[in-house]
């Protein structure tokens, strides 16, 4: 793949990776009740789901892109669409005020680890997420299978880093995300941000058949 693409991938990932998702927020919670200890099992959990989740679309997306160009163009829509879907959905949520709600820490490592994992590979709008927003970098001249990989590589090596950043700060991060203002602000940046890319995606210009 090319590596301007590439590197807008890993510009887009970084940003919405920073917008503190279920994920997130559960790392912030789980690390702030434990602590330095909590750290290695919440990025491991962290990277485990992110790879399975991706693994899970990867599988499907790269048999049905490599299909033919009508289908890449029809996911690459489809995908643009979504992202528009979840972007004024993070908007409603931040003129209204909604909140978000962390779950209970557990006492034990492993149990922080599975729940970590469940709540980033068993959240089936994060498969679907990674089938909107992967295409949106391919380089429709070369095969889509390998480049699908190589983002969803990328992403998870991202993905892992972001948690850890979260988890070593996470007793500022997480008086930060408590207060109702910030959690607003947070859902209209996000919001504005994917709305961008579902825009984005849906006004780039098709390749020729």
């Amino acid at each position: 793949m090319h590596l301007d693409l590439w590197l807008a991938f890993i510009a887009a990932a970084m940003v919405l990776l920073a917008i503190p998702g279920p994920t997130i927020l559960t790392v912030i919670s789980y690390s702030a009740s434990h602590g330095k200890r909590a750290t290695l099992p919440l990025i491991a959990g962290v990277a485990l789901g992110d790879s399975t989740a991706l693994f899970l679309s990867l599988v499907g997306l790269g048999a049905l892109l490599a299909a033919s160009a009508l289908w890449f163009n029809v996911v690459k829509g489809a995908g643009g669409l979504y992202l528009l879907y979840l972007g004024f959905k993070m908007l409603r949520a931040g003129t209204s005020g909604q909140a978000a709600v962390t779950p209970p820490a557990p006492e034990s490592m492993l149990r922080l680890f599975l729940n970590t994992y469940a709540v980033t590979a068993l959240n089936p709008k994060g498969i679907v997420f990674f089938i909107a927003f992967l295409p949106q970098f391919l380089n429709p001249t070369a095969p889509a299978a390998p480049q699908l990989w190589v983002l969803g590589t990328t992403f998870v090596v991202l993905a892992a880093i972001n948690a850890t950043l979260y988890a070593t700060f996470a007793s500022a991060a997480r008086r930060m995300l408590e207060s109702p203002r910030a959690q607003r602000r947070f859902n209209l940046l996000g919001g504005s941000l994917i709305c961008a890319a579902g825009a984005w995606a849906l006004l780039a210009k098709r390749q020729p058949q």
